[in-house]
């Protein structure tokens, strides 16, 4: 059974919720201060279910849709019976990772919060470049498809170089550290898959 739909099932409908009962956004929400101080461990996994608006959600989930069957099939077909638990490992593991950083920056900071399900994403969308790094990858307004490694490398550099401008209210931090852990995680998974992922690699190069 796919997961990814499930997954996409109930981020929605708490988001949804959310954005009507401010008291549901505002428990679930990431604050570092409250996990601190209040011992709220729980705001680590929870704030990736809910989203500051309709445009967070409807982009989060709709990336996850594009990618995570895809992924689910590729750790099914190199894992079998133990794909569908390590996908969901690389999911949270992807929400947990991706604040740690801004954990430790904000810890005594009451007025930091985050939400959306953007680091898990991003943890998806590069589990797959390890797997298929020369997959086209089309974007908003550009008729042409980008090489997903290609894709990857201007996808981690934009956001450690908005992370350090630190000049909008997007996390691109999470988005960074998110990115990092489906790469590092995969390829912990199965090394083997580095070297896969080299070879492709030399191969667009020529």
């Amino acid at each position: 059974m796919a997961i990814t739909p499930v997954i996409i099932a109930i981020t929605a409908i708490v988001s949804v919720l959310a954005f009507s009962r401010r008291d549901i956004y505002r428990r679930l929400a990431f604050n570092a201060y409250d996990i601190k101080h209040f011992r709220n461990g729980y705001r680590f996994v929870s704030y990736a279910l809910v989203h500051a608006d309709w445009i967070h959600l409807l982009i989060n989930m709709l990336v996850l849709y594009s990618f995570g069957s895809v992924v689910e099939m590729y750790y099914n077909m190199v894992w079998g019976a133990k794909g569908l638990f390590y996908y969901l490992l690389l999911y949270a593991g992807g929400i947990v990772f991706s604040t740690t950083p801004a954990f430790a920056k904000h810890k005594d900071d009451y007025s930091y919060t985050a939400v959306g399900a953007s680091g898990a994403v991003s943890a998806v969308v590069f589990a797959s470049i390890i797997f298929d790094p020369l997959n086209k990858i089309y974007l908003f307004m550009i008729p042409i498809g980008i090489p997903a490694v290609v894709f990857g490398l201007l996808y981690l550099a934009y956001s450690w170089y908005m992370a350090k401008k630190n000049i909008d209210n997007i996390g691109h931090d999470v988005h960074f550290w998110g990115a990092i852990f489906g790469l590092v995680f995969t390829i912990a998974l199965k090394p083997s898959l580095a070297v896969y992922f080299l070879e492709r690699v030399r191969g667009l190069l020529g």
